[in-house]
């Protein structure tokens, strides 16, 4: 069984992945960022993590081949209809590294969570 490396910073858990996966977490990254500036940058559960007002806001994690996001099963419920065509869990939803990010969508997904937590 592999351990998983623990790290302590954005920045450090980007360095270990390839430059196409840097990328494109960049690219979620910043997404977040528009969407949620208030929202600060930590680690939770062992991977990178959003927080605002205190509570967890969104976690994302670089796979072989995908990127986990993980907005939470309110998230996933509400845009279930947009959500079709990747694979998804209870909170969880997966956007394979072979295709391009769905921008628009993180984008809505982002804003519905962060309405969520200022409620």
């Amino acid at each position: 069984m592999a351990v998983m490396k623990k790290y302590s910073s954005i920045p450090e858990y980007l360095a270990d992945l390839d430059s196409a996966t840097q990328t494109k977490l960049k690219s979620l990254m910043q997404i977040i960022r528009e969407e949620a500036p208030q929202a600060e940058q930590t680690f939770a559960y062992g991977i990178p993590t959003y927080k605002l007002n205190d509570k967890n806001l969104l976690h994302f994690a670089a796979y072989k081949t995908h990127i986990g996001f993980y907005p939470g099963s309110s998230a996933v419920a509400e845009f279930k209809p947009e959500l079709k065509s990747f694979s998804t869990s209870k909170g969880t939803i997966q956007f394979p590294l072979d295709q391009a990010l769905p921008a628009n969508l993180i984008r809505k997904i982002t804003r519905f969570c962060v309405q969520s937590r200022q409620q």
